[in-house]
């Protein structure tokens, strides 16, 4: 049976990729390293096959499946990573995400993250209200290489650095009220942002580089250097003090 909407089809298969995922890890078959590997193929093998028979006209880009330029020519693209934080759900923690979004003509349109350690998927078209921010700003980085920029800026602010996992439960965090600001600027591919920055828009959270300017999704490099989400009412001072380190 087909499912016609969208952010229906797209928070199915996150969630259903999240159990595979937590079938895999509780399997006791595979640890470390190799989890994460049979992890990634397991889910990813999932949500081709499922996106190839419910939207066969639409694009795709997953971390995890050789690259097909022909979605360079499609308005439609889903753009999925079957682990977002490989180390995180080797490691057996809950700071690892699942990604399935669609951009339009570039546009991260629609997305859902589902964080399997939490059991919750958090999704662009059904928004809840982001908790308000408290007096001390929390900024989420890496939990094994902070950005240079994250660190500066959040001196300048006065903000507490929370360490995490992936992208994705790093951007679910503010919408879940444990931290305000992402700031990103040590690279990362369209996967890893695409579906957390449709989630983060649709909860009416600022999202962009950390230059200001937009986030574009299916281009023929799909590197993406950086990128800035936040309560929008931090956006502004957030870019200012970006650009003073320049």
């Amino acid at each position: 049976m087909g499912i016609a909407h969208d952010g229906d089809l797209a928070a199915k298969l996150a969630v259903e990729a999240g159990k595979i995922l937590l079938q895999v890890r509780a399997s006791g078959l595979f640890e470390g390293k190799s989890l994460g590997k049979a992890g990634d193929q397991t889910a990813n093998q999932f949500l081709v096959h499922a996106l190839r028979e419910q939207r066969p006209e639409d694009g795709l880009l997953s971390e995890e499946e050789k690259d097909n330029a022909e979605r360079l020519n499609q308005s439609r693209v889903w753009i999925v990573d079957p682990v977002d934080g490989t180390r995180e759900y080797g490691e057996e923690r809950a700071d690892w995400a699942v990604h399935v979004a669609i951009a339009v003509d570039g546009a991260p349109v629609l997305g859902a993250v589902a964080l399997p350690g939490c059991d919750q998927v958090l999704r662009s078209d059904q928004p809840g209200e982001v908790p308000p921010a408290p007096e001390v700003l929390r900024m989420v980085v890496s939990r094994t290489r902070p950005a240079r920029e994250a660190t500066e800026v959040a001196t300048k602010l006065g903000a507490e650095l929370v360490p995490m996992g992936s992208a994705g439960a790093k951007a679910m965090a503010i919408l879940r009220g444990e931290a305000d600001i992402y700031l990103h600027s040590g690279g990362q591919y369209e996967w890893d942002s695409c579906a957390p920055v449709a989630v983060a828009l649709g909860w009416g959270l600022h999202c962009s580089r950390i230059d200001g300017s937009p986030l574009v999704y299916n281009q023929q490099d799909v590197y993406m250097p950086d990128l800035l989400i936040c309560r929008k009412e931090h956006a502004e001072r957030v870019l200012a003090e970006v650009t003073a380190l320049s």
